[in-house]
């Protein structure tokens, strides 16, 4: 009988699931509920934020990549996205969007979803104003 309690106990033990990773059930994260607003929509990977692009003075330094910046190529920065991804980038004010590849990391000022190429910023029409409103949706 003494043997028998803590085998019991064991066998229970070991049919038991531990609840999955993120606290709900499927593994689904748990939502954030303070922090204020978010404008990420991250279950299709489509983001709406403030894009930002490099300095000139950037020009010819390595990327997080290992590629060296260069102002009139297509890429971008981007804090989640995997290297070599290639991103819609669409300025929400006149509707203008261009295509970039991720090599760099970044941005690390508050508020904003990317950082994108000097070229890009030409093309989307904001180079004078600095910073824009943006969606950016994975290709």
């Amino acid at each position: 009988m003494r043997m028998v309690l803590p085998l019991l106990l064991l066998s229970l033990g070991a049919c038991a699931t531990a609840p999955k990773p993120g606290g709900r059930p499927g593994g689904e994260p748990t939502p954030r509920t303070t922090g204020g607003p978010k404008e990420t929509a991250p279950r299709d990977g489509t983001e709406v934020g403030m894009a930002s692009f490099y300095a000139r003075s950037l020009e010819g330094r390595k990327t997080a990549s290992g590629e060296r910046y260069d102002g009139a190529a297509a890429t971008c920065a981007h804090r989640t996205h995997r290297f070599g991804t290639w991103l819609r980038v669409t300025r929400l004010e006149n509707g203008k969007a261009v295509s970039c590849r991720v090599n760099d990391r970044g941005p690390f000022s508050k508020g904003r979803v990317i950082d994108l190429s000097r070229s890009l910023a030409h093309e989307l029409g904001f180079v004078s104003k600095g910073v824009t409103k943006v969606r950016v949706e994975p290709r």
